[in-house]
């Protein structure tokens, strides 16, 4: 990968035991960060931080935290501080892949499970980053990446556009407010993802409709989050990235 300046930086990755998170934390960790992931799932989360240290030499800590819980947060960047001596950077992803609510239309729509969604996606992030923003204020340095997804651009999933309209959102007012501190915050948007649950089915269905032919892998995903986590990205605050492999048919501005 190429020189991204990201050597001995401190990064939080949440939702970072697998899928797009795990291969996030390996990116960052191959540039040089240091790197607490963070979920649900203790026995997850040290398999993967073992298996992520072990390949790129870096300092890998996974910390129990569930994301729709101001305690847990504070308890998150707190123990990221306490174990890594700071933090730079803050990737959030931790979120129910595709949603809880699989509602199509509007008399499908469980409120608890739509609320809930917008728990974990929306207020989450915030929470991280409510709690993590003094921090980078104080240091005049630091960037929020917040992982959206290209549901945002489509109709027939209305919580799952909801959630990531709400995405859009929270970056675009942070990066107003935090931008003048020096930190930056950016939305991605994935779509389909090749990640160690996606089968032969879901490549063949992703590859049909996008530009490129082929799924995205979630290493590719990774590659943008790095160099948004990067100083070098100093240019781009308050807006998404689509990382999906390019939508035919459509133009988005």
């Amino acid at each position: 990968m190429p020189d991204f300046k990201l050597n001995g930086k401190r990064a939080i990755v949440t939702g970072g035991s697998r899928g797009i998170g795990k291969a996030i934390a390996r990116a960052l960790a191959q540039e040089g960060v240091d790197v607490v992931i963070s979920a649900r799932n203790q026995t997850q989360l040290d398999a993967t931080a073992a298996e992520l240290a072990q390949q790129t030499g870096r300092t890998v800590i996974g910390v129990v935290a569930d994301t729709s819980d101001d305690k847990a947060v504070d308890s998150l960047i707190a123990e990221t501080v306490r174990r890594l001596g700071g933090v730079d950077i803050l990737v959030n992803n931790a979120a129910a892949p595709g949603g809880l609510s699989t509602a199509t239309r509007i008399e499908q729509v469980d409120s608890a499970l739509a609320l809930k969604d917008i728990d974990i996606k929306v207020i989450g992030y915030l929470r991280t980053a409510r709690a993590v923003a003094p921090h980078f204020i104080k240091q005049k340095w630091g960037r929020i990446i917040n992982i959206g997804g290209l549901a945002i651009r489509k109709t027939g999933r209305p919580i799952a556009t909801l959630r990531n309209v709400g995405v859009a959102a929270v970056t675009k007012n942070l990066a107003d407010e935090l931008g003048p501190h020096g930190i930056n915050v950016t939305a991605v948007h994935p779509g389909a993802t090749r990640t160690e649950r996606t089968d032969a089915k879901a490549e063949q269905t992703a590859a049909a409709n996008n530009s490129i032919g082929r799924i995205v892998d979630a290493s590719e995903v990774a590659a943008v989050v790095a160099f948004l986590a990067s100083p070098l990205s100093v240019a781009i605050t308050g807006d998404a990235i689509a990382v999906g492999g390019g939508s035919p048919g459509s133009i988005n501005y």
